[in-house]
């Protein structure tokens, strides 16, 4: 069970990646990143790497005395993953499929992996970010990261630099007083969406 408690208000929810996800998260990967994860990637993460933990998100299932259909199976609308060693939480990969950006997703993916690294005793959580993704830098700068390095030509599509980016303490008291008033902030954005149908996998 994933760390993030979400409020039922909120039309999504947090699961563990499993195996069986991995072909769907693979579509997502290539329609996001110019070089996408190969499946064999997953596979280590998921089946050799103890140290790995991921995530994905989906809309929240419908509460029904029937189980849901294969057809009807709860689409991944985005995932994330991080590594934990020994109390530093590098976050790998995060991602929100392109028709769902634009609606909080993206910072509900991130908001899932801090919490989740903070219960798995993480002290400091770092990542890497393109140099030019202003909008993530915008969304990882409000959870208390900056800029602690750069890595020339870190990117190999075309060689654009990374900068690095932590937040040390979030195990603090302080630290989780931010991150209960950016909560709030967002479930009432999220609760703002209202329902999401389990046949449709784009946004209305």
């Amino acid at each position: 069970m994933p760390a993030l408690a979400i409020p039922e208000s909120v039309p999504f929810q947090i699961d563990p990646m499993r195996w069986e996800d991995v072909a769907e998260v693979m579509e997502i990967e290539r329609r996001t990143f110019s070089m996408p994860w190969p499946m064999r990637a997953y596979e280590q993460e998921l089946l050799r790497n103890p140290n790995a933990h991921y995530l994905v998100l989906r809309p929240r299932a419908v509460r029904t005395a029937l189980p849901l259909r294969p057809s009807q199976r709860l689409p991944i609308l985005g995932y994330g993953g991080f590594w934990l060693v020994p109390d530093e939480a590098h976050i790998s990969t995060i991602a929100v499929d392109a028709p769902w950006r634009g609606r909080g997703l993206g910072e509900l993916m991130f908001l899932a992996l801090v919490e989740e690294a903070i219960a798995y005793g993480a002290n400091l959580i770092t990542l890497e970010v393109r140099a030019s993704n202003a909008i993530a830098q915008r969304l990882y700068r409000k959870y208390g990261l900056e800029v602690v390095g750069r890595r020339p030509r870190y990117y190999r599509d075309n060689l654009e630099d990374a900068l690095v980016m932590s937040v040390e303490g979030v195990r603090s008291a302080a630290y989780r007083e931010r991150l209960e008033a950016l909560k709030a902030r967002l479930w009432a954005r999220l609760q703002a969406a209202g329902p999401i149908s389990l046949h449709r996998s784009t946004p209305n």
